[in-house]
């Protein structure tokens, strides 16, 4: 009696889920036929702009010496790794604490500078996006308004789309034509 219970619910469900997908299907056949939808990858559109180029060749100016630095202290710690191995057998106890030591010390440092730089670039990185929160809305409105586009989504959302509705690089044009014309 249970099973045919079961049976019975598992029915009534199907045929509800069936009328719902249908009138779903009936309505977006109906009221969307012309619909034109667009998928949009904000942060895609405002890091390949020409604006997030700018910033980028800035920041590795910035950050410059702290990239060499940190590339000679990388040399170094190497440098002191291949030694260590080498002499290990013929190494006094002092010898291998001070090597030790100086390894730790060089490790404390490039940790440090790798912080230092990470801290700092996701701050601009934050800076950046912030400071192009209206470019982007206008860019997209202007991408909307050009494209006669009746849903854009966020590529976030969308766990699949055809790359057709990838309106990103439309975006990225816009952004750049935008800020390159108001300077």
């Amino acid at each position: 009696m249970n099973g045919g219970l079961e049976v019975n619910m598992k029915s009534k469900l199907t045929s509800k889920f069936l009328a719902v997908v249908s009138v779903l299907v009936f309505s977006q056949s109906v009221m969307g036929q012309d619909a034109k939808i667009g998928i949009l990858n904000p942060l895609q559109a405002l890091f390949n702009s020409d604006s997030a180029r700018v910033v980028q060749e800035e920041l590795e100016q910035e950050f410059a010496a702290d990239e060499a630095r940190a590339q000679e202290l990388s040399t170094q710690l190497n440098e002191l790794r291949e030694k260590f191995q080498q002499d290990e057998a013929v190494m006094t106890e002092d010898e291998v604490r001070r090597m030790n030591s100086d390894a730790q010390d060089l490790q404390v440092q490039l940790q440090l500078i790798q912080e230092r730089v990470q801290t700092a670039l996701q701050e601009r990185n934050q800076e950046f996006l912030q400071s192009m929160q209206g470019d982007l809305a206008t860019a997209v409105s202007d991408v909307v308004a050009e494209g006669g586009y009746d849903l854009v989504l966020n590529a976030d959302s969308a766990p699949y789309f055809a790359p057709v509705l990838d309106i990103t690089a439309k975006v990225t044009a816009k952004l750049n034509e935008n800020t390159s014309g108001g300077n």
